[in-house]
């Protein structure tokens, strides 16, 4: 049941680019924009990656991954494996141990104790937590002593570097949020706008949706490091806004995910201020169903509930009519270029993981039709919108603020009317729809819409805790603040098996067959996902900024502290 090297002999310590500088701050200021402005600093409440990836400059977790997805430890000493120990031979425990000497930026040490607040924090049975699926399996989480921690789980574990591992399953502070479990954890502004953490800078001040200020954490573990005193972490505006303002004008230092046409992303790089970075990962643009009534005239807490099936897509023939009418590869052409790649998969990497499933990749407007007509929609009256029953087939499709979202949206609905489907578009400042407001009706969290379009991906190179996100228990709602990563409301019993049998398979091509099930489940076996894109990550920096190193396996932010100011 062991893994092989590639899960199991993970190598520890892996080296960070060293440091081209030599005293804390002498670089003076950096500047960040995310067009998608931060709305919390707190990753167990928000799965939005602009709050993920700002909150990374501040807290950390034991281990990281780095940008060939390998791990490399953060505040453990070493990489539990198999060889060292550090992983049991039954596969039933891993035990870690903290780095000697550290110490939260408030000048207090960090103990196993953190550790273990951290498993119970999100997994307190009276709250939602948004990486709920990275402590998946666990059975307890022991602190043997102040440095030590064991994590035993529920059966034998083949990939145990799920929790505290990558930048969605931080270690929190446990005198700062010991009050903050539970129901109680929305409340608790003070904690999450402002975390005590152990990472390369500190929150002076947050400004939601808005604006960061940063400063180099005095206690940081490498006395030589950041190389930045102060930080201004921009949030908002658009992908243009953000790229010109590295590329063309200097007047940040680093932009994030510019999703924008390749042919003006190339004319703002002709300025020669900045350089454009790219990388493919796990990132896919697809379009999530709802398989649950977002209909306004129910009442508050039930809409989006599993109290109410979808009217409409909860027939898997209007899904996959849904999916056939859209050319994937005109989206890549206007969307992306060669930074992008059309794709049946909701995991489109590593290779050994990604399935062959290509079947979506040609548009068929006439088979999206008839499978349409076979459902029993079709247009009693002539207006070139279907119905059935007297309801038409009307959606509300949303997603983010965004040029090329937008363009998306235009093309989809012009080939849905091709088939009959009448479509309402909408769109949500990311910082609100990415933001995890549970009292915002517009978050990507709640879906008060029929479809969603939108991106993520995870940490590190194996899946298993991606594919756990659709297990029936993940779903939000309002019993849990609207936390949880099963966005559509996907319930298989069939799945939750399979998911339980990844957890416990520990040969890699049984994984990787395992894997390939569980996405073609949830895409061309229901369709309750509706892949696009893979998209290759674009980001820029300015000239001036150095030891950048993209990384699409965790936070793109994942090495500020070895950032510096190229002289």
């Amino acid at each position: 049941m062991r893994l092989k090297s590639a899960l199991l002999g993970a190598a520890a310590g892996i080296a960070l680019a060293p440091a081209a500088f030599a005293e804390r701050g002498a670089d003076g200021h950096l500047n960040i924009i995310y067009w998608q402005a931060p709305s919390i600093l707190n990753p167990y409440l928000s799965s939005g990656t602009k709050d993920v990836e700002s909150a990374s400059m501040v807290l950390e977790p034991l281990a990281g991954f780095n940008e060939k997805g390998e791990l490399f430890a953060r505040l453990a000493e070493d990489i539990p494996t198999l060889a060292n120990g550090g992983v049991s031979e039954d596969l039933t425990t891993i035990t870690w141990k903290l780095k000697p000497g550290l110490l939260w930026s408030d000048g207090t040490a960090v103990t196993s104790a953190d550790v273990v607040f951290s498993y119970e924090y999100c997994t307190h049975p009276e709250g939602g937590c948004a990486q709920a699926a990275r402590y998946e399996g666990i059975q307890t989480v022991e602190a043997l002593d102040d440095l030590t921690v064991k994590v035993t789980f529920t059966a034998p574990k083949p990939n145990p570097y799920n929790a505290f591992v990558g930048s969605t399953s931080p270690i929190i502070q446990k005198a700062q949020f010991a009050n903050c479990l539970g129901a109680a954890a929305p409340q608790c502004t003070e904690a999450n706008f402002g975390p005590i953490g152990t990472g390369p800078f500190t929150v002076t001040e947050f400004k939601p949706n808005d604006v960061i200020s940063m400063a180099a954490n005095a206690n940081y573990r490498d006395p030589a490091k950041p190389a930045f005193a102060t930080v201004t972490f921009k949030g908002g505006g658009d992908a243009a806004a953000a790229g010109r303002a590295v590329l063309e004008t200097g007047e940040f230092d680093y932009a994030w995910n510019l999703q924008l046409a390749p042919d003006v992303l190339a004319g703002m790089e002709a300025a020669g201020k900045g350089k454009v970075i790219n990388a493919f990962g796990t990132l896919v643009e697809r379009i999530e169903m709802n398989m649950t009534d977002p209909s306004p005239s129910l009442a508050e807490g039930e809409r989006s509930t599993v109290k109410h099936p979808h009217p409409i897509l909860s027939d898997i023939r209007v899904r996959k009519a849904l999916s056939m009418a859209i050319d994937r590869n005109l989206l890549v052409e206007v969307g992306y270029g060669k930074a992008g790649r059309p794709t049946c998969n909701l995991v489109p990497a590593p290779e050994m993981f990604a399935s062959d499933n290509t079947e979506c990749l040609t548009q068929d407007v006439e088979g999206a039709k008839a499978l349409l007509e076979e459902a029993g929609w079709t247009d009693s009256d002539g207006d070139g919108i279907r119905d059935k029953d007297g309801k038409k087939l009307s959606l509300l499709y949303q997603t983010s603020v965004n040029a090329v979202r937008q363009d998306f949206q235009a093309l989809v609905k012009q080939w849905w009317s091709e088939i009959g489907v009448e479509t309402e578009l909408k769109s949500v400042d990311a910082s609100v729809f990415f933001g995890g407001d549970p009292g915002s009706p517009d978050t990507f969290q709640k879906f008060y819409a029929d479809v969603e379009m939108y991106a993520n991906n995870f940490d590190g190179t194996d899946p298993e805790p991606y594919l756990s996100q659709y297990l029936c228990d993940k779903i939000p709602g309002p019993d849990n603040g609207w936390q949880g990563e099963n966005i559509n409301r996907f319930c298989d019993p069939a799945y939750d098996t399979l998911v339980a049998e990844l957890a416990k398979t520990g040969e890699i091509e049984k994984r990787a067959e395992i894997a390939k099930k569980l996405n073609e489940m949830l895409t061309k076996d229901s369709y309750v996902v509706v892949p696009l894109v893979d998209r290759g990550r674009n980001s820029a920096h300015s000239n001036t900024l150095g030891g950048v190193v993209l990384n699409t396996w965790d936070s793109e932010l994942w090495n500020t502290s070895d950032w510096f100011r190229v002289k």
